[in-house]
């Protein structure tokens, strides 16, 4: 049962993005709008559910699976993407560089938060 309630609550989340997207004519996937909510959604709970742990758990598992159909299209579309190729590769390098880069910024953020919480209780956080 608690799969059945984890499933429901991820199809849950896309069908609200799916929704606000369509809704308000937005440039962004609907599911990514989804996982928008669920983190909004997760972090006022303050906790992930053990029911949602489980399906997030079961589904990374066979997320090796998901790669196949894109290598697929790889292949079905070769010819495709070597007419593009530089404007692939750019779009892969830059957007590479720029997801680093950022990660980089938020880790940094993130351990001078938690060494100010850990210096001490007195200093605000």
């Amino acid at each position: 049962m608690p799969l059945i309630w984890g499933m429901s609550v991820l199809l849950g989340c896309q069908f609200l993005g799916e929704l606000v997207a369509r809704g308000l004519t937005l440039p962004v996937p609907g599911p990514v709008i989804g996982m928008v909510i669920l983190l909004a959604g997760l972090m006022i709970r303050g906790k992930v559910p053990d029911s949602l742990r489980m399906t997030g758990e079961g589904l990374l598992r066979y997320l090796t699976l998901l790669f196949v159909p894109a290598g697929v299209g790889l292949m079905v579309h070769f010819e495709l993407i070597g007419i593009d190729l530089w404007p692939i590769l750019i779009t892969l390098l830059v957007s590479t560089a720029v997801t680093l880069a950022v990660t980089g910024w938020v880790m940094e953020r993130l351990q001078r938060r938690a060494a100010r919480r850990k210096a001490g209780p007195g200093r605000g956080a």
